[in-house]
């Protein structure tokens, strides 16, 4: 069975989704929106959802609404409003301290009854190392280091507790062993942290850890640390040659590839229709403000592209960035690859900021969906309404039930954790106090 997860953005992932008239975005400032939103993707029986973040004012908010709740907050209120759907949130690991985000998602995890997921990021904005005392971005190769002894630290607060041991034995008055609760003594080049947590270990044994980065340093922390990945790949081609690439590496860590599940961005574009498809994707291109795209694409680029002409070519940008390396590798591979104007690379990326933008019928959208699963470039996809919330409601009522009848996608839940809907084992207490022999 694939996977399928509901990446939620306010309004949609086109850019120009807020002016549309299906969406709402007074509402999206709502909790009962983000309800609605979260409880059509249970009643799909979609394995979760995700809510991305940063830490500055996304884009040029003249052009785009970019009011963001915080994730772990909003997913904590959603988890009381739905019984199955997982919950994943973005954090980053070059702006917070491991202590605070293992206990944060530890905290949800248990809220959740085992629902919790970490999309792990390292925050490659300009604007976001400003808002942390820092004139400039630690470099990408920094930041990766950083995170690889992050996410080990925030693994070991997590396995500070051993399952069995709050004994809860009211009689006794014994609320914990202490004997299988240990501090964990990290020292190391970037953190010092003595422990244990303060929480009982979580649910999952660890929530969910899904990593998005597919440069070469992003592929490898992957295949090390990731359980899943949301990638944007454009054809079916490359979809597969980072499948293979990325699961290729898996085996130097000890892990096989069913330990780690791939899932491909999509925007779908539906109509009853290949022609109503057509012009619902027609219709939100009209909406898109120039000014928007070109400030977006800037930073994408780490170039300034605002003053060149809109119906001319992409102009030279260089062939590295200290920011976000495979999407500028992305964007810059499609402009020379198919000759687009600065124009028409605007009008491709308004719909998912280079992950897959497909406009066609329900039936069409699910042979696109086939064809890459069972081709080898996916486990599964992170699906990206191009409006909220209507263009989930048009992918769970029209395109699941046809993933359902080619015996693609579930019917029902078969258990109760996020980490079970995406068939993964929970993970082994590293740090668990070995009984006597």
């Amino acid at each position: 069975m694939m996977h399928l997860n509901a990446f939620v953005m306010p309004n949609g992932h086109h850019e120009a989704a807020w002016r549309h008239p299906s969406t709402d975005p007074h509402r999206a400032r709502t909790l009962q929106h983000y309800v609605d939103i979260a409880r059509t993707a249970e009643r799909g029986k979609l394995d979760s959802l995700f809510l991305a973040d940063g830490v500055a004012l996304w884009g040029n908010v003249k052009h785009n609404s970019h009011s963001h709740f915080e994730p772990l907050t909003l997913l904590s209120a959603l988890a009381a409003s739905t019984v199955h759907i997982g919950l994943i949130a973005t954090a980053s690991t070059t702006y917070n301290e491991p202590y605070h985000l293992a206990r944060k998602f530890a905290s949800l995890d248990h809220l959740s009854g085992g629902r919790a997921g970490w999309n792990i990021v390292t925050s490659a904005g300009i604007d976001e190392a400003r808002n942390f005392n820092l004139a400039k971005r630690p470099s990408h190769d920094a930041r990766y280091d950083r995170a690889e002894e992050f996410v080990e630290v925030v693994k070991k607060l997590w396995d500070s507790w051993d399952d069995d041991a709050a004994v809860v034995d009211r009689a006794s008055g014994v609320y914990a062993d202490t004997g299988r609760i240990r501090a964990i003594s990290h020292d190391g080049p970037h953190f010092q942290v003595r422990g244990p947590l303060n929480i009982e270990r979580p649910v999952q044994g660890h929530p969910l850890l899904v990593q998005a980065g597919s440069s070469e340093t992003g592929k490898e922390y992957a295949a090390r640390h990731a359980e899943a990945v949301f990638t944007a790949q454009q054809t079916l081609a490359e979809g597969k040659a980072f499948y293979d690439d990325v699961k290729g590496r898996l085996s130097k860590y000890g892990r096989t590839p069913d330990e780690l599940k791939i899932l491909p961005g999509i925007s779908p574009i539906l109509g009853r229709t290949e022609a109503e498809a057509r012009e619902r994707e027609a219709e939100l291109t009209a909406l898109i403000t120039p000014d928007y795209g070109l400030q977006q694409l800037s930073k994408m680029l780490d170039h300034d592209v605002t003053g060149y002409p809109l119906d001319g070519p992409l102009p030279e940008v260089g062939s590295f960035t200290e920011g976000g390396q495979s999407r500028f590798e992305l964007v810059v591979g499609l402009a020379r690859r198919e000759d687009l104007t600065i124009r028409q690379l605007l009008e491709r990326l308004a719909g998912g900021r280079g992950h897959r933008v497909f406009a066609g019928t329900p039936v069409q959208v699910a042979d696109e969906l086939e064809a890459w699963f069972t081709g080898g470039a996916a486990d599964g996809f992170n699906v990206m309404p191009p409006t909220l919330p209507g263009g989930l409601d048009d992918f769970v009522d029209l395109v699941v039930p046809e993933l359902r009848r080619r015996g693609l996608f579930r019917t029902e839940y078969s258990g109760s954790t996020l980490r079970e809907h995406y068939g993964l084992a929970r993970p082994v207490n590293r740090n668990r106090v070995k009984e006597p022999a």
